[in-house]
Protein backbone atom coordinates (compact mmCIF):
# COMPACT_ATOMS: atom_id res chain seq x y z
CA UNK A 1 0.00 0.00 0.00
CA UNK A 2 1.00 3.60 -0.42
CA UNK A 3 1.81 5.98 2.41
CA UNK A 4 -1.55 7.86 2.73
CA UNK A 5 -3.48 4.58 2.97
CA UNK A 6 -1.19 3.33 5.71
CA UNK A 7 -1.59 6.65 7.53
CA UNK A 8 -5.38 6.38 7.46
CA UNK A 9 -5.24 2.74 8.62
CA UNK A 10 -2.92 3.67 11.46
CA UNK A 11 -5.16 6.57 12.48
CA UNK A 12 -8.22 4.32 12.47
CA UNK A 13 -6.40 1.68 14.56
CA UNK A 14 -5.31 4.28 17.12
CA UNK A 15 -8.89 5.46 17.36
CA UNK A 16 -10.11 1.93 18.04
CA UNK A 17 -7.46 1.46 20.73
CA UNK A 18 -8.38 4.75 22.39
CA UNK A 19 -12.08 3.86 22.34
CA UNK A 20 -11.27 0.45 23.77
CA UNK A 21 -9.32 2.02 26.60
CA UNK A 22 -12.16 4.42 27.33
CA UNK A 23 -14.63 1.51 27.28
CA UNK A 24 -12.40 -0.51 29.62
CA UNK A 25 -12.10 2.42 32.05
CA UNK A 26 -15.87 2.96 31.96
CA UNK A 27 -16.56 -0.71 32.59
CA UNK A 28 -14.12 -0.82 35.51
CA UNK A 29 -15.61 2.29 37.14
CA UNK A 30 -19.19 1.12 36.69
CA UNK A 31 -18.56 -2.34 38.10
CA UNK A 32 -16.61 -0.94 41.04
CA UNK A 33 -19.59 1.24 41.87
CA UNK A 34 -21.99 -1.65 41.33
CA UNK A 35 -20.24 -3.83 43.84
CA UNK A 36 -19.63 -1.24 46.52
CA UNK A 37 -22.69 1.02 46.28
CA UNK A 38 -24.66 0.86 49.54
CA UNK A 39 -28.15 1.19 48.03
CA UNK A 40 -31.00 0.92 50.52
CA UNK A 41 -34.24 2.51 49.38
CA UNK A 42 -37.82 2.40 50.61
CA UNK A 43 -39.59 -0.92 50.18
CA UNK A 44 -42.10 -1.66 47.47
CA UNK A 45 -45.39 -3.50 47.65
CA UNK A 46 -45.61 -7.28 47.55
CA UNK A 47 -48.21 -9.98 48.01
CA UNK A 48 -50.06 -9.89 51.34
CA UNK A 49 -48.90 -12.28 54.03
CA UNK A 50 -51.20 -14.86 55.55
CA UNK A 51 -49.55 -14.77 58.98
CA UNK A 52 -46.57 -13.31 60.73
CA UNK A 53 -43.59 -15.47 59.73
CA UNK A 54 -41.51 -14.08 62.59
CA UNK A 55 -43.31 -16.50 64.89
CA UNK A 56 -41.52 -19.19 62.89
CA UNK A 57 -38.12 -17.48 62.88
CA UNK A 58 -35.02 -19.34 64.04
CA UNK A 59 -31.52 -17.91 64.32
CA UNK A 60 -28.83 -20.59 64.36
CA UNK A 61 -25.06 -20.63 64.42
CA UNK A 62 -24.09 -23.37 62.02
CA UNK A 63 -20.63 -25.01 62.15
CA UNK A 64 -18.56 -23.92 59.17
CA UNK A 65 -15.26 -24.94 57.56
CA UNK A 66 -12.18 -22.82 56.97
CA UNK A 67 -11.49 -21.99 60.59
CA UNK A 68 -14.34 -19.49 60.99
CA UNK A 69 -16.05 -21.74 63.54
CA UNK A 70 -19.72 -21.00 62.81
CA UNK A 71 -21.86 -18.81 60.57
CA UNK A 72 -25.13 -17.17 61.57
CA UNK A 73 -28.19 -18.24 59.58
CA UNK A 74 -31.71 -16.83 59.88
CA UNK A 75 -34.47 -19.29 58.96
CA UNK A 76 -38.19 -18.73 58.48
CA UNK A 77 -40.05 -22.05 58.44
CA UNK A 78 -42.82 -22.48 55.87
CA UNK A 79 -46.32 -22.14 57.28
CA UNK A 80 -47.54 -25.23 55.43
CA UNK A 81 -44.75 -27.50 56.68
CA UNK A 82 -42.98 -27.71 53.31
CA UNK A 83 -39.52 -29.26 53.32
CA UNK A 84 -38.21 -27.15 50.40
CA UNK A 85 -36.27 -23.93 50.82
CA UNK A 86 -34.86 -20.91 49.06
CA UNK A 87 -31.36 -19.75 49.97
CA UNK A 88 -31.12 -15.95 49.62
CA UNK A 89 -27.66 -14.55 48.88
CA UNK A 90 -26.56 -10.98 49.56
CA UNK A 91 -24.45 -8.43 47.69
CA UNK A 92 -20.79 -7.49 48.08
CA UNK A 93 -21.28 -5.43 51.25
CA UNK A 94 -23.08 -8.14 53.19
CA UNK A 95 -23.28 -7.26 56.87
CA UNK A 96 -22.71 -9.47 59.90
CA UNK A 97 -25.96 -8.71 61.76
CA UNK A 98 -28.65 -9.87 59.31
CA UNK A 99 -28.90 -10.34 55.57
CA UNK A 100 -29.65 -7.42 53.29
CA UNK A 101 -32.78 -9.32 52.29
CA UNK A 102 -33.99 -8.85 55.85
CA UNK A 103 -32.70 -5.29 56.14
CA UNK A 104 -34.35 -4.08 52.97
CA UNK A 105 -37.18 -6.41 51.85
CA UNK A 106 -40.10 -8.49 53.08
CA UNK A 107 -38.58 -11.73 51.75
CA UNK A 108 -39.42 -13.54 54.99
CA UNK A 109 -43.06 -13.57 53.95
CA UNK A 110 -42.23 -16.15 51.27
CA UNK A 111 -42.53 -18.61 54.13
CA UNK A 112 -46.27 -17.93 54.16
CA UNK A 113 -46.36 -19.18 50.58
CA UNK A 114 -44.92 -22.64 51.00
CA UNK A 115 -41.16 -22.00 50.95
CA UNK A 116 -38.70 -22.13 53.85
CA UNK A 117 -36.57 -18.97 53.73
CA UNK A 118 -32.88 -19.42 54.54
CA UNK A 119 -30.68 -16.33 54.86
CA UNK A 120 -26.96 -16.89 55.54
CA UNK A 121 -25.44 -13.87 57.25
CA UNK A 122 -22.08 -12.32 56.33
CA UNK A 123 -19.75 -13.14 53.48
CA UNK A 124 -18.67 -9.63 52.56
CA UNK A 125 -16.76 -9.69 49.24
CA UNK A 126 -16.79 -13.50 49.27
CA UNK A 127 -18.72 -14.30 46.08
CA UNK A 128 -19.96 -17.19 48.25
CA UNK A 129 -17.07 -19.30 47.02
CA UNK A 130 -14.26 -21.38 48.49
CA UNK A 131 -11.15 -19.20 48.59
CA UNK A 132 -7.59 -20.31 48.06
CA UNK A 133 -6.35 -18.64 51.25
CA UNK A 134 -7.25 -16.21 54.07
CA UNK A 135 -7.50 -12.56 53.10
CA UNK A 136 -3.92 -11.47 53.75
CA UNK A 137 -4.72 -7.74 53.46
CA UNK A 138 -6.58 -7.85 56.78
CA UNK A 139 -4.75 -10.77 58.39
CA UNK A 140 -7.99 -12.73 58.28
CA UNK A 141 -7.59 -15.68 60.69
CA UNK A 142 -9.74 -18.02 58.59
CA UNK A 143 -10.36 -18.88 54.96
CA UNK A 144 -13.70 -18.21 53.30
CA UNK A 145 -15.25 -21.59 52.43
CA UNK A 146 -18.72 -20.45 51.49
CA UNK A 147 -19.45 -22.93 48.73
CA UNK A 148 -18.60 -25.83 51.04
CA UNK A 149 -20.71 -24.30 53.81
CA UNK A 150 -23.76 -23.71 51.59
CA UNK A 151 -23.63 -27.15 50.00
CA UNK A 152 -22.53 -29.34 52.92
CA UNK A 153 -22.71 -27.85 56.42
CA UNK A 154 -25.87 -25.81 55.99
CA UNK A 155 -28.06 -28.41 54.21
CA UNK A 156 -26.99 -31.01 56.76
CA UNK A 157 -27.98 -28.66 59.59
CA UNK A 158 -31.33 -27.81 57.98
CA UNK A 159 -32.14 -31.48 57.36
CA UNK A 160 -31.15 -32.58 60.83
CA UNK A 161 -32.93 -29.82 62.74
CA UNK A 162 -35.91 -28.86 60.57
CA UNK A 163 -36.44 -31.70 58.11
CA UNK A 164 -35.62 -29.46 55.14
CA UNK A 165 -34.60 -31.46 52.09
CA UNK A 166 -30.95 -31.57 51.08
CA UNK A 167 -32.07 -31.60 47.44
CA UNK A 168 -34.49 -29.73 45.16
CA UNK A 169 -34.11 -26.30 46.72
CA UNK A 170 -33.78 -22.83 45.22
CA UNK A 171 -30.92 -20.35 45.37
CA UNK A 172 -31.46 -16.67 44.57
CA UNK A 173 -29.04 -13.77 44.77
CA UNK A 174 -28.54 -10.18 43.72
CA UNK A 175 -25.48 -8.52 42.20
CA UNK A 176 -22.54 -10.53 43.67
CA UNK A 177 -25.08 -13.05 44.95
CA UNK A 178 -26.64 -13.35 41.49
CA UNK A 179 -23.34 -14.54 40.10
CA UNK A 180 -22.95 -16.95 43.02
CA UNK A 181 -26.50 -18.33 42.70
CA UNK A 182 -25.91 -19.46 39.11
CA UNK A 183 -22.49 -20.90 39.90
CA UNK A 184 -23.74 -22.82 42.94
CA UNK A 185 -26.61 -24.22 40.90
CA UNK A 186 -24.28 -25.19 38.04
CA UNK A 187 -21.87 -26.91 40.43
CA UNK A 188 -24.55 -28.61 42.56
CA UNK A 189 -27.49 -29.56 40.37
CA UNK A 190 -28.82 -32.16 42.80
CA UNK A 191 -29.13 -29.60 45.58
CA UNK A 192 -30.57 -26.72 43.57
CA UNK A 193 -33.36 -27.18 41.05
CA UNK A 194 -34.02 -23.46 40.63
CA UNK A 195 -31.76 -20.42 40.48
CA UNK A 196 -32.45 -16.71 40.39
CA UNK A 197 -29.99 -13.96 39.45
CA UNK A 198 -31.09 -10.35 39.91
CA UNK A 199 -29.01 -7.49 38.49
CA UNK A 200 -26.06 -9.84 38.30
CA UNK A 201 -22.74 -9.49 36.52
CA UNK A 202 -22.80 -12.73 34.59
CA UNK A 203 -19.72 -12.52 32.38
CA UNK A 204 -16.61 -12.08 34.50
CA UNK A 205 -14.45 -12.67 31.42
CA UNK A 206 -15.68 -9.49 29.72
CA UNK A 207 -13.06 -6.74 29.32
CA UNK A 208 -12.45 -4.87 32.55
CA UNK A 209 -14.58 -7.07 34.80
CA UNK A 210 -11.79 -8.88 36.65
CA UNK A 211 -9.89 -5.65 37.22
CA UNK A 212 -13.06 -3.96 38.44
CA UNK A 213 -13.82 -6.77 40.88
CA UNK A 214 -10.28 -6.56 42.23
CA UNK A 215 -10.63 -2.84 42.96
CA UNK A 216 -14.18 -3.18 44.29
CA UNK A 217 -13.14 -5.87 46.77
CA UNK A 218 -10.34 -3.65 47.99
CA UNK A 219 -12.84 -0.88 48.54
CA UNK A 220 -15.32 -3.17 50.28
CA UNK A 221 -13.28 -4.31 53.25
CA UNK A 222 -9.74 -4.53 51.79
CA UNK A 223 -10.28 -7.99 50.33
CA UNK A 224 -7.67 -9.43 47.99
CA UNK A 225 -9.06 -11.19 44.91
CA UNK A 226 -5.79 -13.14 44.59
CA UNK A 227 -6.65 -14.87 47.87
CA UNK A 228 -10.05 -15.67 46.41
CA UNK A 229 -9.43 -17.03 42.90
CA UNK A 230 -5.78 -16.25 42.29
CA UNK A 231 -4.46 -13.88 39.60
CA UNK A 232 -6.76 -12.95 36.69
CA UNK A 233 -5.43 -15.75 34.51
CA UNK A 234 -6.14 -18.48 37.09
CA UNK A 235 -8.64 -21.13 36.04
CA UNK A 236 -10.78 -20.34 39.10
CA UNK A 237 -12.04 -17.16 37.44
CA UNK A 238 -13.51 -19.24 34.62
CA UNK A 239 -14.93 -21.74 37.10
CA UNK A 240 -16.93 -18.91 38.70
CA UNK A 241 -18.06 -17.19 35.49
CA UNK A 242 -21.71 -18.00 34.66
CA UNK A 243 -21.10 -17.17 30.99
CA UNK A 244 -18.38 -19.83 30.83
CA UNK A 245 -20.22 -22.33 33.05
CA UNK A 246 -23.52 -22.08 31.20
CA UNK A 247 -23.47 -25.74 30.13
CA UNK A 248 -23.86 -26.70 33.78
CA UNK A 249 -27.19 -24.83 33.79
CA UNK A 250 -28.75 -26.81 30.94
CA UNK A 251 -32.27 -27.90 31.86
CA UNK A 252 -32.34 -25.79 35.05
CA UNK A 253 -35.33 -23.48 35.61
CA UNK A 254 -33.93 -19.98 36.12
CA UNK A 255 -35.27 -16.48 36.68
CA UNK A 256 -32.81 -13.87 35.48
CA UNK A 257 -33.61 -10.17 35.57
CA UNK A 258 -32.13 -6.74 35.10
CA UNK A 259 -33.83 -3.36 34.85
CA UNK A 260 -33.23 -0.73 32.21
CA UNK A 261 -31.52 1.67 34.59
CA UNK A 262 -34.27 4.25 34.10
CA UNK A 263 -35.90 5.54 37.32
CA UNK A 264 -39.22 3.92 38.10
CA UNK A 265 -41.93 3.88 40.78
CA UNK A 266 -39.42 3.21 43.57
CA UNK A 267 -37.29 6.21 42.57
CA UNK A 268 -39.82 8.98 43.11
CA UNK A 269 -39.11 12.15 45.15
CA UNK A 270 -41.45 11.12 47.97
CA UNK A 271 -38.96 8.43 48.92
CA UNK A 272 -35.88 9.38 50.99
CA UNK A 273 -33.46 8.89 48.11
CA UNK A 274 -29.87 10.03 47.90
CA UNK A 275 -29.93 11.36 44.33
CA UNK A 276 -26.22 10.74 43.79
CA UNK A 277 -26.68 7.08 44.70
CA UNK A 278 -29.75 6.87 42.53
CA UNK A 279 -27.92 8.32 39.54
CA UNK A 280 -25.11 5.84 40.10
CA UNK A 281 -27.61 3.00 40.45
CA UNK A 282 -28.98 3.91 37.02
CA UNK A 283 -25.59 3.34 35.39
CA UNK A 284 -24.98 0.17 37.35
CA UNK A 285 -28.24 -1.37 36.27
CA UNK A 286 -27.57 -0.42 32.67
CA UNK A 287 -24.27 -2.32 32.86
CA UNK A 288 -26.00 -5.29 34.48
CA UNK A 289 -28.58 -5.18 31.69
CA UNK A 290 -25.85 -5.37 29.05
CA UNK A 291 -24.22 -8.33 30.80
CA UNK A 292 -27.54 -10.09 31.33
CA UNK A 293 -28.46 -9.62 27.67
CA UNK A 294 -25.10 -11.12 26.68
CA UNK A 295 -25.79 -14.09 28.97
CA UNK A 296 -29.22 -14.47 27.38
CA UNK A 297 -27.63 -14.65 23.94
CA UNK A 298 -25.13 -17.22 25.21
CA UNK A 299 -27.94 -19.46 26.43
CA UNK A 300 -29.81 -19.04 23.15
CA UNK A 301 -26.74 -19.99 21.12
CA UNK A 302 -26.26 -23.06 23.32
CA UNK A 303 -29.91 -24.07 23.03
CA UNK A 304 -30.60 -23.66 26.76
CA UNK A 305 -34.24 -22.61 26.98
CA UNK A 306 -35.22 -23.08 30.63
CA UNK A 307 -34.41 -19.54 31.77
CA UNK A 308 -37.05 -16.85 32.14
CA UNK A 309 -35.52 -13.45 31.42
CA UNK A 310 -37.27 -10.37 32.75
CA UNK A 311 -36.25 -6.91 31.54
CA UNK A 312 -38.59 -4.30 33.04
CA UNK A 313 -38.68 -0.97 31.16
CA UNK A 314 -37.71 0.85 34.35
CA UNK A 315 -35.66 -0.01 37.43
CA UNK A 316 -32.35 0.85 39.06
CA UNK A 317 -29.79 -1.18 41.00
CA UNK A 318 -31.72 -1.11 44.26
CA UNK A 319 -33.61 -3.27 46.73
CA UNK A 320 -37.27 -2.46 45.96
CA UNK A 321 -36.90 -3.76 42.43
CA UNK A 322 -35.19 -6.94 43.68
CA UNK A 323 -38.06 -7.47 46.09
CA UNK A 324 -40.54 -7.13 43.23
CA UNK A 325 -38.60 -9.73 41.24
CA UNK A 326 -38.53 -12.12 44.18
CA UNK A 327 -42.32 -12.13 44.38
CA UNK A 328 -42.68 -12.33 40.60
CA UNK A 329 -40.55 -15.47 40.44
CA UNK A 330 -42.39 -17.23 43.30
CA UNK A 331 -44.75 -19.37 41.15
CA UNK A 332 -41.93 -20.57 38.92
CA UNK A 333 -39.72 -21.21 41.93
CA UNK A 334 -42.37 -23.21 43.75
CA UNK A 335 -43.04 -25.36 40.70
CA UNK A 336 -39.32 -26.07 40.23
CA UNK A 337 -38.68 -27.17 43.81
CA UNK A 338 -41.96 -28.94 44.51
CA UNK A 339 -40.49 -32.30 43.56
Amino acid sequence: MHGPTRWHDTTRLLGIVRRGRRSLRSTVLLVIAALVLPVGIALGTAAPAAADPYTRLHEDWVPAPGGVGAIKVRIWLAANGSNRAVYLLDGLRATDDVSGWEHETNAAWLSDHGVNVVEPVGGQSSFYSDWYAPNNFTNQPYTYMWESFLTQNLPNHLARNYGISRTSNAVVGLSMGGNAALILAAHHRNQFTFAGALSGYLNLSAPGMREAIRVAMLNAGLYNSDAMWGPPWDRAWLDHDPFVQAEGLRGLPMWIAAGSGLPGPHDQPQYPIDYVNTATAMGLEALSLAQTRAFQVQLMVMGIDTAHFDFPPVGTHSWPYWQDQLWAMLPMMRDAISG
